[in-house]
């Protein structure tokens, strides 16, 4: 009785089952935790409920694309990092995730096909299918920093014309998770030169740019406002409060719309948004007030996963045969170990011989190499034993 858009009944992976076993031991130390609320960072409790509670709670005052003064607060973030944006081009969601599902909505018909980058995070292989669209993978190449392979984006497009998807949109994610890669002014060009001859749009998923590593002046952020896609295609750059400020569970997303026909996009998504009006008025009413305070969580969160990096570069530096990747932003971080055996395989090791918990690179489609991905948010102190644990398992 249900859709064929998703496998409901996918069986338990070897992993799921070591992971399984190891809890009922009540020792697993767990290095995927993406929840920044679950990790010990000090968050201003008192102020953020005052925040919220400074929100009318009888009054409704539905908008589509979002409260008035909720778009100017996006705007004035955006300002805050030199970033001019016209409020009225900025659409309040309830997360990244339904601004994708927004999105697909406006661009697909059943059928069409969404490019997606690999290695990424799988939510939008996902995301897409639950619209009834197709998802097709195109690669991202490493060669010491990672850029997109064109050939790959080429060979993406006629994948999708062979099985008679019709390519509406090409997800870009930038920084990527979990490469930690922003895309460069360069590769957005060639991008929009594609997307235009295949009447694309392109969509960025630019919900770690916050926390970058460095500034560069050849990333191309926010993509919306490239001027290489000025009058090229309709262009989105996604954002949210779930990482920029480290609040995940007060669900408020944002799309700043940008590139060609900004209009029309904007009166599209308007009626697309006026059917679910999904985002919360408290929140909005609040948005000012929780972005303040959620540069204090940033810059909590910031020194956490530098802390942590650096312990983790530390300790692979004794391990034979294992290395870090560079990156330029994100929570997370790539750990190449040797080919001896599957990624898999090692991250089950891990779990049974250590009780550590690491992502498989598969996971996110990582190929030409054995990849182990890890979180940088836990606690440094537990961050720290679990580098011992796992040291005893890569030979350190």
């Amino acid at each position: 009785m249900w859709s064929t858009r998703l496998d409901w009944n996918a069986p338990e992976n070897a992993l799921a089952a070591r992971v399984r076993e190891r809890r009922r031991r009540a020792d697993l130390l767990d290095l995927t935790e993406s929840n920044p609320t679950k990790v010990g960072l000090d968050y201003p409790t008192d102020a953020l409920r005052a925040a919220l509670a400074a929100a009318d709670p009888g009054r409704y005052d539905p908008a589509p694309l979002g409260l008035p003064t909720a778009r100017a607060a996006v705007a004035a973030d955006y300002a805050a990092g030199g970033a001019v944006v016209d409020p009225a081009h900025v659409a309040i969601t309830a997360s990244s995730s339904d601004s994708c599902a927004l999105l697909f909505k406006l661009l697909c018909d059943p059928g069409d096909a969404v490019l997606i980058p690999e290695p990424s995070y799988p939510l939008h292989d996902y995301l897409i299918r639950l619209e009834g669209a197709v998802p097709i993978g195109y690669r991202l190449t490493f060669d010491g920093a990672w850029s997109i392979d064109h050939a790959s984006l080429a060979d993406a497009l006629a994948a999708a014309r062979a099985r008679g998807a019709r390519p509406r949109a090409i997800v870009v994610v930038s920084p990527n998770n979990p490469t930690g890669a922003f895309v460069k002014r360069d590769e957005l060009g060639r991008l929009a030169e594609v997307a235009a001859r295949a009447g694309m749009a392109i969509i960025a998923d630019e919900v770690f740019a916050p926390y970058a590593y460095g500034s560069d002046p050849a990333r191309a952020f926010p993509a919306a406002l490239a001027p290489e896609l000025a009058a090229a295609v309709p262009t989105f750059s996604l954002g949210g409060l779930s990482k920029s400020c480290g609040l995940p569970h007060l669900k408020l997303g944002w799309i700043l719309i940008g590139g060609a026909d900004v209009d029309a996009s904007l009166a599209a998504l308007e009626l697309i948004a006026d059917n679910y009006l999904s985002v919360g008025a408290p929140v909005q009413d609040a948005l000012g007030a929780l972005f303040s305070l959620g540069a204090g969580i940033r810059a909590s969160i910031a020194e956490r996963i530098a802390l942590n990096r650096a312990a983790l570069a530390r300790a692979l530096g004794a391990a034979p045969g294992c290395s870090l990747l560079p990156a330029e932003a994100g929570w997370s971080a790539i750990i190449r170990v040797p080919a001896v055996r599957s990624d898999e395989a090692w991250a089950g090791d891990l779990v049974t011989q250590a009780g550590v918990l690491v992502h498989p690179g598969y996971l996110f489609d990582m190929r030409r190499g054995t990849f182990l991905v890890v979180s940088l948010l836990p606690e440094p102190a537990l961050f720290a034993q679990a580098l011992r644990r796992i040291g005893g398992v890569l030979g350190t």
